[in-house]
Formats: C-alpha cells, sequence, structure tokens
C-alpha cells in the first residue's frame, strides 16, 4: 500500500519536530510535565503544516494513550459519542486521548458535548486550529485548555526536513537523488514555514525522476516549478488577513516605507486589492491627519487610480499612496478628537444643544427662543466671535488636541492670536 512521503519523513520523537523549540524543548513546562507524567487539555493553535498533529500523536505514544483522531469539518456529536463509549475497555485501558482537528469549525453544542468527559479526565483533548483559538473556541473549553502556538517553521529549519525527505524517497524510488543547494533554498523558502508543503514538493520532484537514469539532481529551476506562490499564507477571513493589514498600518503609523510596500505586496499578491484600498484610506486620515492634510484627497486619487487600473498595474499608484504615507508627518489628533467624542455620545453625554444654534428657519421659531441671541462670526473681526457651541453639560470639554507638529502648531498659533485679540461680544 502507498504511503506519502509525508507520513514515512513524519517525527518519532519530539527532538525530530523542528521549528518549534519554543514549546518542545527539554526545560521548557509543556515537556517537563509531559515527562512527569502528567497531560492535561491542550489547543495547538498555529498555521497547518508545522507539527501539530505530529506533536498529539507522540504524546499520545508517550504516555500509552489510545489516540483517536477527528476532523471538525466532518465529524458529528455521533462520532464523539462512538469514541467515548470505548472509555473503560480493552482499547483504551490508559485512557483515550482525542485529537480534534480544525475545532473551530464545531458549533457551541459540539464542543459542549465534549464537556462531561473532559471534565472528569475520562479524555484528554487535544485540539488544533488555524485560527486564533480566543475568537473560535468557546469559554467552557477554553477554561479548561493549555493553549500551545505553533510557528511558521524558518528555512533553515526546513533543509534538514527537506533532504531527509529526499533520502528517503531516493531509498523507495531505488535511484540515487541529490539535491543542489539553489534547489534547496527555494524549496525551504518558498513553502511558506509548512513542513508538509515542502515534503510535498520534494515528492512531486522526486515522483518526476525519469525512468532508466542511475542518478538524478533536483534543479532550482524544477523547484520554481512546485514552489511558485506557495510561500504566503493568506485567507481573507483568517488571521494572516487581518495581521497582514495590522503590520501595514502600523509600519505607516511607524514611519518605515520599506515595511509598508513588504506588507502592501503581500495583499496585492494576494489579490486583495479591496483592503488595501480600504486601510490606506484609513491611515490618510487616523495616522497622518492634520500634519499633512493633503494625505487624504492624494490617497484618495491614487486608490481612484488603482481601482480602475486593476492588478498588477494598481500596485503603482498604491505603491506612491504608501510610500507617502510613511514618510509624511503624523499626527493622529482630530482621530483621537472623534473617538473622545464618540465616547462621550455613547456614553449618554450630550445634553440640549443651546437654543442660539437650534434651526431658525421657520415661523414660530422666535416664540421659541430659537437663535435669538446668535452671533454670526463673519460679522466680527477676523471672522470670529466669542459664544458657547457645545450643549451646557459638556461645555468646557476639550475634543480635540493640537498636534506637536509643525502644520499644526501653526494653525495653533494662528487662534492663539485671533482669540487673544477677538472682540467681546458683551461690550
Amino acid at each position: 500500500m502507498y504511503q506519502p512521503l509525508a507520513d514515512l519523513v513524519r517525527p518519532k520523537e519530539f527532538s525530530e519536530v523542528v521549528g518549534q523549540d519554543h514549546i518542545l524543548n527539554a526545560s521548557s513546562v509543556f515537556r517537563r510535565s509531559l515527562d512527569a507524567g502528567n497531560i492535561s487539555n491542550m489547543i495547538f493553535y498555529g498555521p497547518s503544516g508545522v507539527g501539530k498533529t505530529t506533536v498529539a500523536s507522540i504524546i499520545a505514544s508517550k504516555t500509552d494513550r489510545t489516540l483517536y483522531k477527528l476532523n471538525a469539518t466532518t465529524a458529528s456529536i455521533a462520532d464523539i459519542k462512538e469514541i467515548c463509549s470505548q472509555i473503560g475497555g480493552l482499547t483504551a485501558t490508559n485512557g483515550i486521548l482525542l485529537y480534534l482537528d480544525e475545532i473551530q469549525y464545531f458549533n457551541k453544542k459540539q464542543q459542549q458535548s465534549l464537556l462531561e468527559f473532559i471534565e472528569n479526565g475520562s479524555i484528554v483533548l487535544i485540539a488544533s486550529t488555524t485560527e486564533n483559538p480566543y475568537f473560535y473556541v468557546y469559554n467552557a473549553i477554553l477554561s479548561r485548555s493549555t493553549v500551545f502556538e505553533f510557528k511558521p517553521v524558518s528555512a533553515e529549519s526546513l533543509k534538514p526536513c527537506i533532504l531527509r525527505a529526499v533520502g528517503i524517497a531516493s531509498d523507495r524510488a531505488g535511484v540515487p537523488i541529490a539535491i543542489t543547494d539553489d534547489a534547496l533554498a527555494v524549496i525551504a523558502s518558498g513553502c511558506g514555514g509548512d513542513v508538509r508543503k515542502a515534503i510535498n514538493a520534494v515528492e512531486l520532484l522526486t515522483s518526476a525522476v525519469p525512468t532508466g537514469v542511475d542518478s538524478y539532481e533536483i534543479t532550482e529551476a524544477e523547484a520554481l516549478e512546485v514552489t511558485q506562490r506557495s510561500a504566503m499564507r493568506y485567507d481573507r477571513d483568517g488571521d494572516a488577513h487581518y495581521d497582514i493589514l495590522s503590520a501595514l498600518q502600523k509600519s505607516v503609523r511607524g514611519s518605515d516605507p520599506d515595511a509598508a510596500l513588504h506588507y502592501l505586496a503581500r495583499l496585492l499578491t494576494a489579490n486583495d486589492l479591496p483592503s488595501a484600498c480600504r486601510r490606506l484610506l484609513v491611515m490618510a486620515s487616523e495616522d497622518v491627519g492634520m500634519a499633512y492634510p493633503q494625505a487624504v484627497p492624494i490617497v484618495k486619487a491614487c486608490v481612484d487610480s488603482a481601482l480602475q487600473l486593476g492588478l498588477p498595474e494598481a500596485q503603482l499608484p498604491l505603491g506612491e499612496a504608501v510610500v507617502l504615507l510613511a514618510t509624511a508627518p503624523k499626527s493622529n489628533s482630530s482621530a483621537n478628537g472623534i473617538w473622545s467624542a464618540m465616547a462621550d455620545v455613547a456614553a449618554g453625554k450630550t445634553g440640549d444643544i443651546p437654543a442660539h444654534l437650534k434651526d431658525a428657519h421657520y415661523s414660530g421659531a422666535a416664540k421659541l427662543g430659537r437663535g435669538k441671541t446668535y452671533l454670526y462670526p463673519h460679522s466680527y473681526k477676523h471672522h470670529y466671535v466669542r459664544q458657547q457651541y457645545l450643549p451646557d453639560a459638556l461645555k468646557d470639554v476639550t475634543y480635540y488636541q493640537y498636534g506637536e507638529n509643525k502644520l499644526e502648531q501653526a494653525t495653533k498659533r494662528y487662534w492663539d492670536e485671533v482669540k487673544k485679540d477677538a472682540e467681546d461680544p458683551k461690550k
């Protein structure tokens, strides 16, 4: 029976698992707990192909427990009950270790069906998810589990796995198979930290060895064929989407045009033009704001051009917009102002609008006192006159604080002078 190369390469010991040393090193709490014979409910969170299933299998072997595997995309409550019926039987004398892959696809009722069994310890649950468990796993499960985050595997850590896979594939094919350093680097860097994807690439390459040859060497060109466009993890509804958008905005806010261009490139490579455009418009007002207000119409023009052009040409105006935003002076004063005002309104801090500001363009308005004492600023020096605009309950509130940048400070100086020289309407 044919066995996938990924299964043949799968580690049998913690020391063989690559890229997760922060969890699996011998001095870690995780390892020390297992070495002491203690095993608890766990949630493995991380991208595909980084060792979550492998580590669960090693745990089952080390603790001499029967391992049952379910995938939440196809499993049902009936499957869980069937496994639970094995508790205490001959096939599960030391207890059951249930590995539930993609737990985020279980609804609340399905997840709660596990509680009775993990509460009394008859089942130890190891659930895995590629999505943030704090968003997708219900609190009842989270509170009874420890979350361990698995990381994408670095290119350097992947290389030994790839070489091992080539060696096993060579033995299976009965033909000496080598791989050039350049091809090794391409596969290691081109699989986005996914061990399974790298090994599958090796399996495909080694299965294409011509018949009748005495030896074979995998070249860089062949490696590029099987790894093209595979390095980036992206899902418009998943963590990667929001992480890239977050990194883009924080890079712009931090005035790093190189990092900002990198994260923009990742969005555009995933063909996510709408998200890139929307976030650039947000940043123009939130992070550059009053320090360079012209950024808003400029970025809007770049976004309009990008949407009209479409990809790949859209990268040009969007690249311009990102560089402009990253290198522009920064101010979040207007953003802080509206956030503060919104918070007050949400908290019910409003109050009645002053009578002199209310609409007076209807018969009977004067009888109600609407607009009678309103002072028309254009009738005064500098087009300014002192009068109350906020409701009485908020009359001393300040939402907008001038930023420290050159433009806002110049504006502040102007208004300080105007208000100092303003006419007193009471005289």
